[in-house]
């Protein structure tokens, strides 16, 4: 097997909560797996494009994961050969939330 182009890291709050990780974890196993294929996928075969991944703007990039009848979106950056998880939701609209961008936002500056 080929070597990950990026490795792994979820964003840590100063709590030590790992929220991509507590949210995986609330999934359905074959959820999860979906999920986790999609990472594992990003994970490879860096630098990816639409329908996996889209760039949301400068350094901010999501994980579109079709699940059994809704979507979980997995916002993410690059830093220093790491894909850092930096949040994730279900979607329910057809746009990105202003809320949950602003929340990665911020977990991205805290970095």
């Amino acid at each position: 097997m080929n070597e990950p182009i990026l490795s792994v890291k979820f964003f840590r709050t100063e709590a030590g909560k790992e929220p991509v990780r507590e949210f995986l974890r609330e999934l359905l196993p074959e959820d999860r797996k979906t999920v986790g294929t999609d990472i594992k996928e990003v994970q490879f075969g860096w630098p990816l494009g639409m329908p996996l991944v889209r760039k949301m703007e400068k350094d901010l990039w999501e994980i579109r994961s079709h699940l059994e009848g809704r979507t979980a979106r997995i916002l993410f950056t690059v830093s220093e050969g790491h894909i850092v998880l930096l949040h994730a939701f279900i979607k329910k609209s057809q746009k990105t939330p202003k809320s949950e961008l602003d929340t990665a936002k911020a977990r991205k500056t805290r970095l």
